[in-house]
This record gives structure tokens, C-alpha cells and sequence, in this order.
């Protein structure tokens, strides 16, 4: 494993929810990444931001990492959940706040 995976997973091991995006969650870099912070902000949970666009490797590590093209990608528990579209997705049909109580994850009520 490289250093850089080895990184990656240590980031996904350490945080209950974890989201590789592009920016911040209070300034997103692009529109994919807003819509998932918009989601995750909205049901009330807590999560952890790491902006790729401030590491390159980490950046492409990800990618390699999940085996998903894509970014942002969201991490529960150390499992990989999907990309905005998927988020949203699980979102829009309500499976997201069950998805996550399954895997033990407190929500903020509302």
C-alpha cells in the first residue's frame, strides 16, 4: 500500500462519517460536492471534510482507493456509500437517515 493509500484509509477508519469533496463544506468547489454537504447539513449529520483540492494525491489516492471515478465520495464507517448521485438518491427515496442509524451514526434532530 502506498503511502498515500495508507493515509486514505486511516482517514476513513477514524471518522463514523467522512466526505472527500472539493472545497469545504461552508465554501464547496464545485456544484456536486454542495449538493452533498446541502443533504448531509439537512438530516442533521455530522461529518468530517477532507478538500482534495488542497492534496493532488490524495485527490487521484481516492479514486484509486474506492475504485469510483469520482468526487465527492462519502465514507460511513469505513464503507464506501457512493458519490453525490447516489447520496442523493438515497436521499430522495429516504433510505439515507435508515442507512445511517443502521450503521450507528447519531443524527442532530432537526
Amino acid at each position: 500500500m502506498s503511502d498515500v493509500q495508507a493515509r486514505i484509509a486511516d482517514e476513513v477508519k477514524s471518522s463514523d462519517v467522512l466526505l472527500f469533496m472539493k472545497g469545504t463544506p461552508g465554501f464547496p468547489q464545485c456544484g456536486f460536492s454542495a449538493v452533498t454537504v446541502q443533504i448531509l447539513s439537512h438530516i442533521g449529520v455530522k461529518f468530517k471534510a477532507i478538500n482534495v483540492l488542497e492534496d493532488p494525491e490524495i485527490r487521484d489516492g481516492i479514486k484509486a482507493y474506492s475504485n469510483w471515478p469520482t468526487i465527492p465520495q462519502l465514507y460511513v464507517k469505513g464503507e464506501f456509500v457512493g458519490g453525490c448521485d447516489i447520496i442523493k438518491e438515497m436521499f430522495e427515496q429516504e433510505e439515507l437517515v435508515p442507512f445511517l442509524e443502521q450503521h450507528g451514526v447519531a443524527l442532530e434532530s432537526a
